[in-house]
C-alpha cells in the first residue's frame, strides 16, 4: 500500500481507503464491518471514512465498536466524519452548518464513535443560508478544542472551496484541506475541471467516492438489477436511471475487454482509473464482505498497467459518456 498526503497537510492516507455508506447497518452488523475492516487494515488501510447521516448515526456506532474490539493504537489510523443533514429534527438541525448544530454534531459523532476526536470533519454539503464566515469559524473552533484535526468540504463548488480559503485568510483561521467529490469513469469534469486550479491555488487533497459509479463499473447491471444489489434497494432508487442506461452498461462490456487484457477484474480497472489522477489523495472503498475488500485492495496493483496506450483505449471507450 502506498501513502498519500492529504493535499498539502502533514497527514497522509493509504491510498486506498474503506467507507461505510450503504453498508453500515443496512447490509452490515457490527461482526462484518470488523471483519471487513481488518481485512482492509492488513492489506494497509489507515482511512476510515463515515458521516453522521450514514444509516441515521447507526454507521458510526458500528464503526466506533469495531474500532474498540480491534484496539489499534490511535495514532496509526485516521477516522473521518460529515456534518450537513443532520440526524434531529428540529430548526437549526437539519440541512444546515450553522454553528449551533455543528458544535452539537461533532460531541455526537465523538460519543457514537467512541472517539476522543476525529482526524478528518467534512462539511458534508455546502450551506448558502448560513454565512462562510460563521462556517469557517464554526470548523475552525473545531479544531482548537482538539475534537478534530483537520477539515474539508465535500461536494462544494470551486467557488464556494475559494470563499471558505478567503474568509480563513482574512482571519488567519484553519483552512479546509481537502474535497470529497465524486469521481468514476462516468462523473469526472468536477475533478478534472472545475476544481482544477484549486490544486495549485490551495494545495487541495481529493478523498473520492463511488469509484464504481454505485456497481455499474462492476458490471452486475448489464442485464438488468440484479436481486440484492444497491440498485434493489427502494431507498437507492434514485441510482436505477444512470445503472441501467443502456449507453454506460454497453461501455462497460467494452472495458471488460481492457480489464481482461490487464489481467484484473472490472473493478480493479475502475479504481485504479482513479488513482492514477496524482490529485487523488485516496479512493474510499466499500464493501460488504471480505472478498470484496480482498479484491479492491489489489486495484493498487493494476495502476502500474495503466500506461499511456492503455488510458488512451479506457478514454476512447468511456470519455464521451463521462459528466
Amino acid at each position: 500500500m502506498n501513502y498519500r498526503r492529504l493535499g498539502r497537510s502533514g497527514l497522509k492516507v493509504s491510498e486506498l481507503s474503506f467507507g461505510s455508506w450503504v453498508t453500515y447497518a443496512n447490509q452490515m452488523d457490527t461482526g462484518a464491518a470488523l471483519d471487513c475492516m481488518a481485512a482492509a487494515w492488513d492489506a494497509g488501510v489507515n482511512f476510515f471514512d463515515n458521516a453522521e447521516v450514514y444509516a441515521n448515526g447507526k454507521s458510526e456506532t458500528i464503526m466506533g465498536e469495531a474500532l474498540k474490539k480491534l484496539a489499534w493504537p490511535r495514532v496509526k489510523y485516521v477516522v473521518s466524519t460529515k456534518f450537513f443533514w443532520g440526524i434531529v429534527e428540529g430548526p437549526n438541525t437539519k440541512n444546515t452548518l450553522n454553528r449551533k448544530y455543528l458544535m452539537d454534531a461533532i460531541d455526537g459523532s465523538l460519543a457514537r464513535l467512541q472517539l476522543d476526536f476525529v482526524d478528518l470533519v467534512y462539511c458534508h454539503r455546502p450551506d448558502p443560508n448560513t454565512p462562510m464566515e460563521e462556517v469557517v469559524w464554526a470548523m475552525h473552533d473545531m479544531i482548537e478544542r482538539g475534537k478534530a484535526l483537520y477539515w474539508g468540504t465535500s461536494e462544494w463548488s470551486a467557488s464556494e472551496i475559494m470563499a471558505a480559503h478567503n474568509v480563513a485568510e482574512k482571519h488567519h483561521l484553519r483552512r479546509p484541506v481537502v474535497e470529497q467529490p465524486e469521481y468514476n469513469l462516468f462523473h469526472r469534469k468536477r475533478v478534472e475541471v472545475e476544481y482544477q486550479h484549486l490544486y495549485k491555488d490551495v494545495g487541495m487533497g481529493l478523498t473520492t467516492w463511488s469509484p464504481l459509479a454505485s456497481g455499474l463499473l462492476t458490471g452486475k447491471y448489464k442485464a438488468g438489477v440484479p436481486e440484492g444489489s444497491r440498485g434493489a434497494m427502494p431507498r437507492m432508487a434514485f441510482l436505477l436511471e444512470k445503472l441501467t442506461d443502456k449507453a454506460r452498461n454497453a461501455a462497460v462490456m467494452q472495458l471488460e475487454g481492457v480489464a481482461k487484457d490487464l489481467g484484473c477484474s472490472m473493478a480493479q480497472l475502475a479504481i485504479a482509473w482513479c488513482l492514477k489522477n496524482p490529485h487523488v489523495s485516496t479512493v474510499i472503498t466499500g464493501a460488504s464482505r471480505v472478498s470484496q475488500v480482498q479484491e479492491n485492495m489489489k486495484a493498487a496493483d493494476v495502476v502500474a498497467k495503466l500506461d499511456e496506450a492503455a488510458m488512451k483505449r479506457i478514454e476512447a471507450i468511456a470519455g464521451g459518456l463521462a459528466e
